[in-house]
Order: C-alpha cells, then structure tokens, then sequence
C-alpha cells in the first residue's frame, strides 16, 4: 500500500492494505485457474472481470479519490489490465469460434 497509495497515505490503514492484498490473492488464484484451463468459458469470463475490476479501482484511486499518483506503483497494474483486457478479449474471439466448430463437430 506505500508505493501505490502515495498522494494521501494517511487514508490508506491496515485493514485496508490487507483487504487489497486478500484481493490480489485471490485474482491471482482466478487468474492462474484461468491459465489451466484456458477453454473453460465461464472461468474465462470471470478472469476478464478481474482485470476489468483492476483498472476500475486504480483508475479511480487516481482521478476520483486522488488517493493513487500515476507513479510506477500504479503504472505496472494499470498497464497489465490493460493489456491483459485486451489479449484476452482477442482471445475471446478464438474461445467463440473453437465452441462453434466442436458444434458443428456434434451435429
């Protein structure tokens, strides 16, 4: 929490910062799940909405609260949301197609 809650520190307590890091935890866990099993659309899903929810919440620590100054702290995640949103909404496209191949397999 000290180097990505830089602009206002005095905000940020203890329960905060563990809260924050029970949530990277647990990303982590969705997102290493995810890599495991890459096909499992309702996971994939999920995963996508953790990133999403990542570049929510430091967007808004930066331009709403003001809690968060773009420093390399806040950078690097914003940085990998964005580009992990994007990879995985390309990759999206290939999840769509490969469920409607193995379909028409069926059929």
């Amino acid at each position: 929490s000290e180097k990505l809650y830089t602009a206002s520190p005095g905000l940020v307590n203890g329960l905060q910062a563990r809260t924050f890091g029970v949530w990277t935890l647990l990303s982590s866990v969705i997102r290493c799940l995810c890599a495991i099993d890459i096909r499992n659309r309702t996971l994939y899903h999920i995963t996508l909405f953790t990133f999403f929810l990542a570049l929510a919440h430091f967007l808004s620590e930066v331009f709403i609260y003001r809690t968060a100054a773009l420093t390399i702290g806040v950078m690097a995640p914003l940085m990998v949301a964005s580009f992990s949103i994007m990879g995985m909404l390309i990759g999206l496209q290939y999840l769509e197609v490969e469920a409607l191949s193995q379909n028409k397999k069926k059929n």
